[in-house]
């Protein structure tokens, strides 16, 4: 399998791999084959694919994957239909997913991190993101950001963790509930700054907002679209990103890396991934349709307005990061002895 591949701030790209300028021509070199419909030689996909997306309708991910299908559904000459399969923290639909027969026409839109953290936080869990998938490509990411209410005198991530040191355990940060990737990046900036802030989690962003603005909660570690328009009209004041590099977005920001805690890394990253035993040919195909489609300008564009990144890969690529993911986030539930709520 070729290696060819976008490259995110938040992957090694020694590591990985990066896509050369011949690997980039070889991939729009194929219009011919997307008029008639990519297929394999044992003529897959010969009927319409379901893909699985495990969070409500509206949301980031199934923005994502409602624009990928739509292009992926015109080089396969098949429907892609969107199944959206939410609760219990993206498990119910990731497990779906990993029960399906492994022939191709059950995919599944992950979140890498999502289900990275449910195999540490959850006893039990009917699924394995390391073994139950086959991963086909990376298909974008959103970073987080940390916001502050305006009424806090602090203008750097410095002086929030010398407030912080300050005042222990009177600072708070809000989540969109226990256990998800806002929760656990907030107990990481907990344990890298050695501070004590209280974690009060919400049954959304939207339900934390209005409290984050007026001051009866003092930050949040979330995904930036959501709180984006508030920044700009200067209701919330934004420190840094987590990612690696600075966020196009808002390219003003420093990475927490930057503002003094070297290391700290949080995204929001989704991949497509197949059920474990999909035969190799099937995500030969998918992997390179996909890549095709995430080279798009006019889609990258699109999904760059509404702060996601678009970002592909190979399988091998997936699988690193999937591995990575694991291990932080164990690291952190365990020195955190977070328990399921």
């Amino acid at each position: 399998m070729k290696h060819y591949r976008l490259a995110p701030p938040w992957i090694n790209a020694v590591k990985l791999g990066l896509c050369t300028a011949a690997c980039l021509a070889l991939l729009a070199a194929v219009p011919t084959q997307a008029q008639s419909g990519a297929k394999t030689a044992g003529g897959y996909p010969a009927k319409p694919i379901h893909l699985i997306v495990p969070f409500p309708p509206g949301g980031a991910t199934d923005i994502l994957a409602r624009s990928v299908a739509e292009r992926l559904s015109t080089r396969l000459a098949q429907a892609i239909i969107i199944d959206n399969k939410p609760g219990a923290g993206a498990n119910i639909g990731a497990e779906a997913a990993a029960r399906s027969a492994p022939d191709g026409y059950t995919l599944l839109m992950g979140s890498v991190a999502s289900h990275s953290i449910a195999l540490s936080y959850y006893r039990k869990l009917g699924y394995d993101i390391r073994r139950d998938f086959a991963p086909i490509s990376m298909a974008g990411y959103i970073t987080n950001v940390l916001v502050v209410t305006p009424g806090l005198p602090v203008n750097s991530v410095k002086e929030l963790i010398a407030l912080a040191k300050a005042k222990p355990g009177q600072l708070n940060f809000a989540s969109s509930g226990t256990g998800g990737l806002i929760h656990l990046t907030g107990e990481m900036f907990k344990q890298m700054a050695g501070i004590d802030i209280v974690h009060v989690p919400y049954k959304g962003t939207a339900l934390f907002l209005p409290d984050l603005m007026k001051g009866d909660i003092a930050m949040s570690l979330d995904t930036l679209p959501p709180h984006q328009p508030h920044i700009k009209a200067g209701k919330l004041r934004a420190l840094a990103v987590t990612t690696r590099q600075r966020s196009p977005v808002m390219p003003e920001l420093p990475t927490m890396a930057e503002a003094g805690l070297p290391g700290f890394e949080s995204v929001a990253i989704y991949a497509l991934f197949a059920p474990v035993g999909t035969p190799k040919d099937i995500i030969a195909l998918l992997n390179r349709e996909t890549n095709i489609v995430l080279q798009q300008a006019d889609l990258r564009e699109r999904l760059a307005g509404q702060g996601i990144e678009i970002a592909g890969s190979t399988p091998e690529a997936v699988q690193a990061v999937v591995l990575e993911e694991v291990a932080k986030w164990a690291k952190v539930i365990k020195q955190g002895n977070i328990q399921p709520e």
